[in-house]
Formats: structure tokens, sequence, C-alpha cells
């Protein structure tokens, strides 16, 4: 009885046992069945991301072109050296080899191959950047001997004509986090990425397709094998309107003065040259600096990386007296025969406003007023105007707001009226201000580009002026400005007889063989109470000078707009800027004129 007990009592434990086998045994199935099956693409995936490391190869960038096929900017290549550190079997050993050959410290080695700790174990460090051909031979030829090192060849911008052509070409930096975050699916970081000019606005486009080499790696993360490598595809190339003739010749012309030039085509809207001086030398930008070198630049005198094309706001002076006798014409208020009288200055609202022509011009009608730049007749005109009408034409012109030109930064300018007084300076606008605004000065102001807008609009009819850099863009300007007829051929008679009739402000300014229609601007650095010569002053507090003008008069292709900084006169130092240009442009200086663009 006791046996038959216990051997039941064994059968039951071994039944139960084998239960909790079979058991078992299914739950091993059922696991292997859902990863192997079920879920076998998913950890498939995971086996594989462990195994294979994705490195990229990155794309060159597009080149760049004038509008003549020219070439501004390319890629040159840069020969940077990489260690792996998975197959350096010394690390010592190898931070000696290197310094045999480049020539530095080892501590200096020894830093950067610290700072690479941070990476992947997978993922070469780059030791050192820019080597010489004859270095790169050399680890090329210990290869065998040296498997951590490799070359990595990477593209860098090189910018044919340095600072001539820096404010609208820029240069290139890598990517900050403002930038990844705006562009997450673009930018990486290390990343280089326009910072300024034409290749930050057109940076996507420039940039090409990366490529990608996919590396065999082991638990420890050592490459062993490369398993399938992507080409990179190169950025597309990019025609700018510029003209490297002009572009040239606005810089030569700058040498050693701040101020900017712009020249653009009235009937297109395209930019032939903008120059800003001084430059900067994007090439050092492009290879990258140091602290040190990047306080010196912003430290520099007169802030070299200022676009003073776009970027500065101006008094425009006289030249905004072209936009006054618009306005006077249009409003009804003057016609070209109307006349004041100019004895030197004028009592208006009970404060003796000067004309900057101490004996006085006499009485003038308005063609006579625009050649010579009487003050005291557009003091008349802004006092029959008032400064609601005035600031209604300036922004007709363009003038307070941005061109829209495809360069960041692009300051809006201001165009004053009693509403802005009250919103920024918290007092109403008084009207001796308006008389001041009448000749270009107060708190009106624009940017050298803006002008050139203006001044294409008078050129060409009457549309909109619309600048832009990109080539191939050849519809006619924007829309027409809202003028009546007659207007815009008075004041282009005025502008005719500034550089053309005898006494004209610019005369001494005129193209042989082509005729030029322009104005001259002098803008005040501080109140002076009576006449003086201002270049006697210290040079801060000289006086500004402009240019705007147009050529050929009957049938525009070119628009010149020349601003200095402290300057002096307008007729005596921005209006011979100009004329070399157009001398350039038409072939003059060569005597082969040159006809259509």
């Amino acid at each position: 009885m006791q046996v038959r007990e216990h051997r039941e009592d064994l059968v039951r434990r071994v039944r139960l046992l084998s239960g909790l086998a079979l058991g078992f045994l299914v739950l091993i199935a059922a696991t292997f069945w859902s990863v192997q099956i079920v879920h076998g693409d998913y950890y498939r995936g995971l086996a594989e991301n462990n195994r294979l490391r994705k490195l990229p190869i990155r794309a060159p960038r597009g080149l760049i072109y004038d509008r003549e096929g020219r070439l501004l900017v390319e890629n040159v290549p840069s020969y940077n050296l990489l260690i792996d550190r998975s197959r350096s079997v010394d690390l010592a050993a190898s931070v000696r080899f290197a310094h045999e050959i480049l020539g530095r410290s080892e501590e200096e080695l020894r830093e950067a191959l610290e700072k690479a700790r941070q990476a992947p174990p997978y993922k070469p460090a780059q030791v050192a950047a820019d080597l010489t051909l004859a270095q790169v031979g050399r680890f090329e030829a210990k290869r065998l001997e040296h498997p951590e090192f490799e070359i990595d060849v990477r593209h860098l911008r090189l910018y044919r004509h340095g600072p001539r052509t820096a404010h609208v070409l820029g240069y290139l930096g890598e990517a900050s986090q403002a930038d990844i975050e705006a562009h997450p699916k673009d930018y990486e970081p290390g990343d280089l990425v326009g910072k300024k000019g034409v290749e930050r606005t057109f940076d996507l486009y420039l940039r090409g397709a990366d490529g990608e080499r996919v590396a065999v790696v082991d638990s420890r993360g050592r490459v062993l094998e490369e398993y399938r490598r992507e080409r990179a595809e190169a950025g597309r190339p990019l025609t700018l309107s510029l003209d490297l003739d002009l572009q040239q010749e606005a810089a030569r012309q700058m040498d050693g003065k701040v101020g900017a030039v712009v020249a653009m085509d009235p009937r297109t809207g395209e930019i032939r040259a903008l120059y800003s001086a001084p430059a900067y030398n994007a090439n050092l930008l492009a290879r990258g600096v140091t602290q040190e070198q990047w306080q010196e630049i912003l430290d520099a005198p007169h802030h070299p990386l200022q676009n003073r094309a776009t970027q500065n706001t101006y008094s425009p002076g006289s030249v905004f007296k072209l936009v006054m006798a618009a306005a006077g014409l249009a409003e009804g208020v003057i016609d070209p025969d109307t006349t004041f009288h100019c004895s030197g200055s004028t009592v208006i609202y009970g404060h003796q406003f000067r004309c900057w022509w101490r004996p006085g011009h006499g009485t003038v009608n308005l063609e006579q007023a625009i050649k010579h730049s009487c003050d005291v007749y557009f003091y008349n005109v802004g006092k029959l105007l008032g400064i609601d009408r005035i600031a209604y034409y300036a922004r007709l012109f363009g003038l307070g707001s941005p061109t829209g030109v495809e360069l960041e930064g692009e300051k809006s300018g201001l165009v004053p009226d009693p509403a802005w007084s009250l919103a920024v300076r918290k007092h109403p606008w008084y009207p001796g201000e308006t008389i001041s605004v009448a000749i270009g000065q107060g708190p009106v102001l624009t940017t050298p580009l803006q002008i050139a807008a203006m001044t294409s609009a008078l050129a060409n009819g009457g549309r909109e002026g619309m600048p832009h850099l990109r080539a191939g863009e050849t519809q006619e300007t924007g829309r027409r400005l809202d003028l009546p007829a007659g207007v815009l051929e008075a004041v282009r008679r005025g502008m005719w007889s500034v550089v053309n009739a005898p006494g004209g402000t610019a005369g001494r300014s005129r193209l042989d063989g082509i005729q030029m229609a322009g104005k001259t601007g002098t803008v005040q650095v501080v109140a002076q109470s009576t006449w003086g010569d201002g270049d006697s002053l210290p040079y801060e507090l000289r006086d500004h000078a402009w240019f705007a003008s147009f050529a050929p008069v009957e049938n525009p292709e070119l628009v010149v707009v020349v601003f200095v900084e402290h300057g002096g006169s307008g007729s005596g130092t921005a209006a011979p800027i100009a004329k070399a240009i157009y001398e350039k442009y038409f072939g003059l200086d060569t005597h082969t004129a040159r006809t259509g663009s």
C-alpha cells in the first residue's frame, strides 16, 4: 500500500515536471516565433544598425558666375588628416609619427585627439587641416605601417576676387544651433552653410546632396570593411547679374574711401555692380579664423562687415529733390515754369533757411533749380506740399521700405510723417521739420540701393525699380507708378541739365559721346549756422557726398548711384566715380563704345 502511494506520488511529480518542461519549451518556441517571425524585421534592423555605420561624404557646392560666365566662386580641395582610433595599436606612436610629418608639437596633436574622444570610436577624428601635397604624399606612402591615418578631402570656397565681391557673395561658416533648428532636414552639426550674401540666400540651392560611406564595424566600433558608398551630388551653379568689370571698377574708384556704389539696369532691375567700402577678405573667413582674428575684424575701423549699400541708412540730401520735384508737379502745386527767387536764404515759419550757394541763384524755374540744386526753391515746394504729401510720394518711389534684393539684413530706411513722430518721438510734427525734409535732411533716411531703385523709376518711364542679383530674370521691372503725364519728363530735363548744361553741379563729370543725367547731393553731418568750407572740418564732421544718375538719357541702360561717407561735395567726389563706371560700361576708357547690354 505504501509502495503504491509512493509510486503514484512519484508519477505525479514526473508529470508536473514534464508539464513545466513542456510549458517552458512552448514559451521558448513562442518567444522565438515572436522574435523571428512577428518582429523579425524590427530586430534584424537593430542588428544591422549596430553592425553598420554611416559616414557622410560632403557634396561640393555649386559654382558662382558673373553674367558673362566668368567664375566668381569656385571650390578648391583642402586635405585634412583624420585618425581612426580603432585602427591604432599605439596612439602615442601615432602621435609621434604625425609630429614628424606635420612639424606640429606632440602636445598640440594630443589635444586634438583628446577633443576627438567625444566622438564615437568608429568615426575618424580630424587631427590637422590644410595639409600640403608633400605631407599628403608622405602619409599615403606609410599607409600600410599606419592604417589609422587617412586623408579627407573637403571642398573650401575660393572667392577669386576677394574683397571686391565680398559683400555680394558673402562667406560660409559652421551651422549654428539656430540654423539647424530652422532647417532640421538639411543641416547637421559641423555643416558649412552660407552666413552672408548670396551664399546665404541661395544656400540650399548651392549645397547639392551629400553622399555617404557605409562601413562595417565590430562590437568595439572598429571599422572592418566598407559596405557601401553613395556618391555625393554637386550643388547647382548660380549665375549672377553682376558685371565683373563694373564691380572691379567700383572697387578701384572707392579705394581708400568709405561708402557704396550701386549700378543696375533700369529696364530689368538686374544689378550690375554692388560694392561697399571698406570690404573684407572672404577667403580668410572661408578657412576659419580664431576668436582673436574675428574680434580684430569686428573692431576694424569703419566696420568692413557692414554692407553700406543695403544695411546702412543715410540722409539722401539733394538727391531727394527729385522726389520733391515729382511730387510738386503731380500735385499741381508747381509746374515746370513756376519760379522762386533765391537770394541765398529765405525765412519760412519765422526761421531763416540757407541755400548752399551763399550769393543765391536768383529767380529760377524747376529745371534751373534742379541744375543748380537750389535749396530755396525746394524749401518753398516743401511748404506748399506739406509732410503728408511728401511722405506719400517718397514711398511711391520705394523709399522707406526694403527693395527685396536677395541679400539678408536690408534696412527699410525712414520716411517720416506726423504719425511716426507721435509714435516714436512722442511729440507732434513741427512745420519747420518739413522744410528740412524738402532738401533731404532731417529724419528722412535711405540706403544707396533704395536711391538706385528710385532713380531707376525716373529713368525707365515710371516703373517701380526692383533690384535683383540673380541673372535670367529679364522681365520688366514692377508696377507703373501713378503719376500724371509729363511729370517724369520735366524731372529728367532737370537731371540732364545737372550734367550737360552750363553751370550744372556735375558739369565736370560730363561724358564724351554719351549723355548722362544725374543729381548731386551733399549732406551735412553737423549743423552749421554759417556758410563755410566743409573740407576744413575734421574728417568725421565733413559732409557726405551723393550722386544719382542714368545713361544714355534717351534710352537708359544703366543707373549708377554713388555714396561717399564724409566725401565732401557730391559734384567733387561722388560724380567723378560714377563717370568712371559709365566710361567702363560704354567702353569710353578704351575708346570702344558699347552698344546694348
